[in-house]
């Protein structure tokens, strides 16, 4: 194989490793912008997990996702409050994780384009991954306590800010150079 021929090669593969990098530094950062509730806290977690794989795409979204969660299983402290270790994919917050990769990959399904239909059509897949992370994080909790104790602090709470959180990620999108087409 000639040299020319492995450069594209190898300067893709450094892209790739790049944005992966780049991916997990920001679901940490999002991971310690919280607002402490008990027992699942307010992060910005769900709004970078959403972009990722609307951005990068998604496999390499999941891709991003899984590796920051192997990173938490290996003791990092890459989740909100530093939390590390199989007990984080035990304890309460866990069905929300568990769902992060899924809605990465299905993120990276949503529209492209700039049309106000396509900024809208994104917005609603933004909103129904929110919802899916929800309704696997409030069921898993509810498994663990009370459908009623799920719903009261683990759905209910975090509606609003799914809201938001999908409506800025669909702005961010619009905003990207390169959303065209």
């Amino acid at each position: 194989m000639s040299q020319s021929a492995v450069r594209p090669f190898a300067s893709s593969r450094l892209r790739q490793v790049a944005i992966g990098l780049a991916g997990v530094a920001a679901l940490t950062v999002s991971s310690y912008v919280s607002l402490p509730m008990v027992p699942v806290p307010v992060t910005l977690q769900t709004l970078v997990v959403v972009l990722l794989g609307a951005v990068a795409g998604p496999r390499m979204g999941a891709a991003i996702v899984l590796s920051w969660m192997g990173l938490a299983l290996t003791g990092a402290p890459v989740l909100a409050g530093g939390k590390t270790g199989l007990l984080a994919f035990a304890g309460p917050t866990a069905g929300y994780l568990f769902a992060f990769p899924v809605a990465a990959f299905l993120a990276g399904f949503l529209p492209k384009g700039q049309t106000l239909a396509l900024h809208g059509a994104r917005f609603a897949g933004f909103l129904g991954l929110h919802a899916l992370i929800l309704a696997v994080g409030g069921s898993w909790l509810a498994m663990l306590t009370t459908l009623e104790i799920a719903l009261a602090s683990g759905v209910v709470p975090f509606l609003a800010g799914s809201l938001l959180k999908s409506a800025l990620a669909a702005a961010v999108i619009a905003a990207m150079p390169g959303a065209k087409g």
